[in-house]
């Protein structure tokens, strides 16, 4: 198998490059390989799916083909787009630390907390590739997240705590 790198300069051996990794053969190829580790990752995401929208696409580059771990799933996302949100995709592919979630509402009283425990990551790209994995290091030191509760609104557990 050959496997081919190199940073984009005018000499004529970058040049000899491209016109091989371009090459109909070459390209049908790299989509080929694109296809089985794609089939590979969506058999694994099924197993391990109970619930949400995360999914595998494969997107075509000029060169490259890409297996890529998606999840758009609303809870994602922030109407704030300065501040960071949870990156559902990373999380199943490396994991996630724990952290404690602070509910509090309009006057900033504390209503309810509760723990979320670390989760090993499922590594469905890594072992759909062949690629050796990398166990991300937990971290010790707990983070602790505060969400604003509207008066009003109805209780995810039905009023029993």
């Amino acid at each position: 198998m050959a496997k081919l790198y190199w940073p984009p300069k005018k000499d004529k051996k970058d040049r000899l490059h491209q016109l091989v990794a371009e090459l109909p053969g070459v390209q049908a190829e790299i989509w080929e390989r694109t296809f089985q580790i794609a089939a590979r990752a969506e058999a694994a995401l099924v197993q391990h799916r109970v619930e949400g929208v995360a999914k595998i696409d494969m997107l075509k580059g000029d060169i490259d083909g890409y297996v890529v771990l998606e999840d758009k799933a609303g809870s994602n996302q922030t109407p704030n787009k300065s501040k960071k949100y949870a990156n559902s995709a990373a999380s199943i592919e490396f994991g996630r630390s724990g952290y404690e979630v602070e509910m509090v509402n309009e006057r900033g009283q504390i209503v309810r907390t509760y723990e979320v425990s670390p989760a090993e990551g499922l590594h469905i790209l890594t072992e759909a590739a062949n690629l050796p994995k990398k166990q991300r290091a937990l971290r010790i030191k707990a983070r602790k997240i505060r969400v604003k509760v509207k008066s009003g609104s109805k209780k995810r557990n039905k009023g029993q705590d």
